[in-house]
């Protein structure tokens, strides 16, 4: 008999909405994480003034020799380091003439609390788009199988923003109310709403509790309170993540077993019927080896790390790793191309004043190769960004000492625009994550090798949306305006924008993918993947809310197979 119902590998944005369904079905579910639980007194640090920061929030040597790749990140300081995973513990490798930046949190919720919590559904337009364009098989899923299972997970989550009637970004019926569009920002918006009526500026949408529901107070969530620090962990539970609401839920039900210290290396298979019946780890302390069984298994340990233990997973039936017999599982790994930046100074309103450090800003969705033509390349790119009054920390650079000093940083300086885009990146084959060969962490796991390269697509769209954030800055009559707009732009490194996804796709075919629109594996009938390995392409917007829908609709129907006896 098998120890648990369901195993969740991985506890984070996707992991833990798997848990929520099947615990609250009545299954004993067990969720595996290679990190550590989180302790928010001791590991949480938006209680902290900038005084108490050590080495005054500047990122000294001894950390970036240690995390190479998180050292310029926004989120990554001396006081948030406990969510990040170091390279020195937690190497990879890229390929010869690549360059990947992967940014990764190992704990208990995942990167669920470190996400930005923009929340965007994909459309209609985005679920046609691989058949439309033949690059690559079509989604095997329209928009109205995930519409209702977009509800319930911003219903859940409690999402704030409104229903702006934009085709390319659909809107449910279940926002609370947004936070406030500054002076600053209506103004751009009409500006380039004028000019562009293809064009909308709308604020975002927003994983933050502005109006919390019985159900979000009665698991010990809070309203948010603008102070802009969601990065260190909310001591609120304002804003969304696997610890503040899917975990606790799945715990209320008294069928969830959390498994952290657990680095799971393989999924166990048995030939004979045909199923996964466990998987195999180490515990990460102790070193001693693990291994748990159950009747369906549920990938979310990442898209990166969820192909490696496939890959890892080997047998003399399939030998080429477990679910692998389409060869696409760590194949197509793709996400979001950025980034164009620019910003500039916009006059005027002085007497007007935003309150608080609102955790949000303004997007615009996409519009090119949609209601405007893109210069020569598929696809298109979404903004996001603000329009907001510089305070003292804009000066902190500034010279100066006693209260003539001190007055002269108090005063609110002009309202500032930034803009940051996100190009779609489209999936290709040569685009993968392998095992090494001989090399091994230190926890005997192959160490990954990531060959992932930026198309001339995805070059021509971050070069257009560069010229495109300057043009509507110009429009708003922004000056001192600055960007990364030149004809030899190039994207940054892949994997930056911190979205990657694709290697275990699904699709209709056996031959071309991994998973079926259920997010089941074609190989193997009670093995699922629900993080960001299953999607067959980006768009443009942030993806975590088309995971948790997706996570949310996978789990309710494994319940019915098990219900069945199926799997």
């Amino acid at each position: 008999m098998a120890d648990f119902d369901v195993i969740v590998v991985g506890s984070g944005m996707s992991g833990g909405w798997v848990a929520k369904e099947l615990c609250e079905q009545g299954f004993k579910v067990c969720v595996i994480e290679r990190g550590r639980e989180l302790d928010p007194v001791e590991d949480y640090t938006d209680m902290m003034d900038p005084w108490q920061m050590e080495h005054l929030n500047m990122t000294g040597p001894a950390l970036r020799e240690r995390y190479p790749v998180m050292a310029d990140y926004y989120a990554f300081h001396s006081y948030t380091k406990q969510f990040w995973a170091d390279e020195i513990d937690h190497p990879y490798e890229t390929a010869e003439g690549t360059d990947y930046a992967w940014r990764r949190g190992y704990h208990v919720g995942g990167r669920s609390i470190m996400w930005a919590r923009q929340s965007y559904r994909m459309s209609e337009i985005d679920f046609a788009a691989n058949a439309k364009d033949g690059v690559a098989p079509d989604w095997p899923v329209r928009y109205a199988d995930l519409s209702p299972w977009y509800d319930k997970v911003e219903s859940f989550i409690g999402v704030s923003g409104n229903d702006d009637g934009i085709e390319v970004l659909p809107s449910g019926g279940v926002y609370q109310p947004p936070h406030a569009m500054t002076a600053g920002e209506l103004y751009f918006k009409a500006k380039v709403e004028e000019r562009w009526p293809t064009r909308k500026v709308i604020i975002g949408r927003a994983a933050n509790l502005t109006q919390p529901t019985e159900e979000q107070l009665a698991l010990g969530r809070g309203q948010c309170q603008a102070r802009n620090h969601c990065f260190r962990g909310c001591s609120f539970g304002a804003y969304f993540s696997s610890n503040s609401a899917t975990l606790p839920a799945a715990e209320k039900t008294g069928n969830l077993t959390l498994m952290a210290d657990t680095a799971v290396h393989e999924v166990v298979y048995d030939p004979e019927t045909n199923r996964a019946t466990g998987v195999r780890g180490v515990n990460t302390r102790t070193r001693e080896p693990v291994e748990v069984t159950g009747r369906a298994i549920f990938l979310n340990a990442s898209t990166i790390n969820t192909a490696l233990i496939l890959l890892n997973s080997k047998s003399d039936t399939m030998p080429n790793g477990l679910a692998n017999s389409s060869g696409h599982v760590g194949r197509n790994l793709h996400g979001h191309a950025g980034k164009a930046l620019a910003g500039g100074v916009l006059a005027g309103f002085e007497d007007i004043h935003h309150y608080g450090r609102r955790p949000n800003g303004f997007y615009i969705p996409r519009y090119r190769n949609h209601l405007e033509p893109g210069d020569g390349y598929l696809r298109g790119y979404g903004y996001q960004g603000q329009v907001t009054r510089t305070s003292w920390r804009g000066r902190i650079d500034q010279a100066g000492i006693g209260s003539a000093f001190k007055d002269r940083v108090r005063q609110p300086g002009a309202y500032s625009a930034f803009l940051v885009s996100f190009s779609e990146m489209l999936p290709r084959f040569e685009n993968h994550v392998r095992p090494h060969a001989t090399r091994r962490d230190k926890w005997g796991s192959p160490v990954p090798v990531l060959d992932v390269k930026n198309s001339e697509n995805e070059i021509m769209s971050v070069r257009q949306a560069a010229r495109d954030a300057v043009e509507m800055l110009e429009v708003a009559g922004a000056t001192d305006i600055w960007s990364n707009n030149t004809p030899d732009l190039m994207p940054y490194a892949p994997g930056d924008g911190i979205h990657e996804m694709g290697t275990c796709r699904m699709g209709a075919d056996p031959t071309t993918s991994v998973l079926n629109r259920w997010n089941q594996s074609h190989d193997v009938p009670n093995l699922f993947a629900t993080d960001g390995s299953f999607m067959a392409s980006s768009a443009c917007q942030n993806p975590s809310l088309t995971y948790m829908a997706f996570s949310a609709r996978a789990a309710n129907h494994a319940a019915e197979l098990l219900k069945e006896g199926v799997i």
